[in-house]
Parts: structure tokens; C-alpha cells; sequence
């Protein structure tokens, strides 16, 4: 099995992203420590679970409906490629029957995230090429390559951290936040604050789709991603310390690779440290969950 190129495959994923340099304290969204002071940050606090803050203003600047439907379009160019490729696997493959069992397990947990996923019409596919990757794009279009799965001997525990942690970058609107940041650099200084108080940004969409198959999540969309990932498998009934294992499976994996892969996601001794202490957050929630009563094996090293 070889590394697929496919032309409407995004840049980003499980394996990429943009967030080079070294780890900034967080601007933005909000962790327990830095929740806000009155009613509303109590109320907060009393949500069993992750704590994060509110989605990026900047997410205002591109209609949502516009982002879903380019991202639809994209992903359907690159399934509908990779199935003239004979790349795609069938329905039947026990790997898609796999991670489409373990998404509609975390579903139902979408909604409160964000409520618009309850229209998303979610996909599952899986692409057969050996690159160490998995997406969510905006509305729910889930893709593994087979070589995350069999080079990794991912677990269902594993499986489910990747998949919540691609979840959430849709359900946060990552891509729509870079697109808008995109959008203000464009317009500049002079008209921002205009522009966030109205909403009529029918021009703010053009381009739409080139957009979403370059842009890269930074270390803070990264970083959210596995907090809110963690929860959405602890729901689902998977164990939400898996990442750990993920992590020192990816570790050694790309164990010798060039600075550019260890600059992407923030990997190693850190992140592995904040999802130990993040656990105890989402510890009752595994605990009380209803539990797969199906599990699969590992996907075999081989296709053929």
C-alpha cells in the first residue's frame, strides 16, 4: 500500500497542522483556571466535563452554512477520487464498519458543543493509503487513511481519542475561525469591528473551498481538539487516557522525523501531561457511560 495523493484531501488532520514555535499560554478559549469571574463562569464550573471557552469571534466573519457546504463539495470530490483511484474501502470493510460503530456512538454528544451538528449529515470513509492521518471537516466529513489504523495497532480506545479529537475541531468551527482570521486580514483594521456587529459577509465566503484544503489549526485549536475529544469518547464509553497510548504510539512512529512533523502538533512529554491531567475531569462521565458492547481488532497490516 502505498501514500495516496489525492487532490481534494485537505491539509490538515491528525498528523498536521500549522503551530510551529513554541507553546504560547492560551488567548482565547479558556481553561478551568482561567474561567470567568460571576454567574456565568459558576455556572460553567458546575458543567461536569472539559472546560473551554466560547468559540472565536472571528468564526463570525464566514457564514457557517457557506463553510458546511464547501466543505460537503470537497469532501465529495475527494471521496468520489479516491473511488476512481480504488482507493476508497466498501461499506463492508470491517474497518469502516468499525469507525462508523464508534462515531455514532460519540454523536449524540455532539449537539451540546454545538447545536447545529444535529443537521450535519455525518460521514465516515476510509481512504486506503499508509499515511499516518484521520479529518473532520466542517459538517461532520470524517476520513481515516488505513495507515493511522494498521501501522499504529490502534485500539477502539485509540481510535475513539482520534476521532473526538477530529470531532472537535469541526463542532469548535476551527476552520471557519482560520478562514475569518483570513477574512480580517483582508479587510483590515478599519472595518472589523463593523463587520462583527453585522453579519451580512456574503463576500467572505469566496474561495471557500482552496481555503479549507490549505489552512492549518494552530497549537491552541490542537490543544482544545483533545479536551473536547477526551470528553466525547469518555461519553461514548471509551477510555478517555487512550490518548496516552496514542501519543507514544505516534512518538515512535515518527521517531527520526524531520523538525517539520515535531513542530506541528503539540506532541510529547507535554501533551501526554495534559491529558493525564485533564482524565479526572472526564473520569465520572467514562465511569457511569454505557460501555461498546461491540470491540474490534486491531486493522491487519495489510489491505490485501
Amino acid at each position: 500500500m502505498d501514500t495516496l495523493h489525492l487532490e481534494h484531501a485537505p491539509s490538515y488532520g491528525f498528523g498536521r497542522c500549522d503551530c510551529c514555535g513554541p507553546a504560547a499560554a492560551p488567548q482565547r478559549r479558556l481553561f478551568t483556571g482561567l474561567l470567568l469571574a460571576g454567574a456565568s463562569g459558576a455556572a460553567l464550573a458546575q458543567r461536569e466535563g472539559v472546560q473551554v471557552g466560547e468559540r472565536s469571534k472571528f468564526t463570525k466573519l464566514v457564514p457557517a452554512e457557506q463553510v458546511e457546504q464547501a466543505a460537503a463539495m470537497q469532501y465529495q470530490q475527494m471521496v468520489g477520487e479516491a473511488n476512481q483511484k480504488r482507493a476508497l474501502l466498501p461499506a463492508n470493510h470491517p474497518q469502516v464498519e468499525r469507525l462508523r460503530f464508534i462515531a455514532q456512538r460519540m454523536l449524540p454528544f455532539t449537539e451540546e458543543w454545538n447545536p447545529r451538528a444535529r443537521q450535519w449529515k455525518w460521514e465516515v470513509n476510509v481512504i486506503a493509503s499508509k499515511e499516518l492521518n484521520a479529518f473532520c471537516m466542517p459538517a461532520g466529513k470524517i476520513a481515516f487513511y488505513y495507515g493511522i489504523l494498521a501501522q499504529l495497532q490502534l485500539s477502539d480506545d485509540e481510535v475513539a481519542a482520534i476521532m473526538g479529537h477530529e470531532i472537535a475541531h469541526a463542532l469548535r468551527e476551527h476552520a471557519r475561525e482560520r478562514m475569518g482570521k483570513s477574512t480580517a486580514t483582508r479587510v483590515g483594521a478599519g472595518l472589523l469591528s463593523s463587520l462583527l456587529g453585522l453579519g451580512n459577509l456574503g463576500d467572505a465566503a469566496m474561495n471557500m473551498g482552496a481555503q479549507l484544503l490549505t489552512l492549518k489549526f494552530s497549537r491552541e485549536d490542537e490543544t482544545e481538539a483533545d479536551l473536547v475529544g477526551m470528553e466525547l469518547a469518555a461519553r461514548a464509553g471509551y477510555d478517555p487516557a487512550a490518548g496516552v497510548t496514542l501519543w507514544e504510539k505516534m512518538g515512535r512512529a515518527h521517531k527520526g522525523a524531520p523538525p517539520q512533523w515535531l513542530s506541528t502538533h503539540p506532541a510529547g512529554k507535554t501533551r501526554i501531561q495534559d491529558i493525564q491531567k485533564t482524565t479526572p475531569q472526564v473520569a465520572g462521565l467514562f465511569a457511569r457511560a454505557p460501555k461498546p458492547e461491540r470491540r474490534f481488532p486491531p486493522a491487519p497490516a495489510s489491505l490485501g
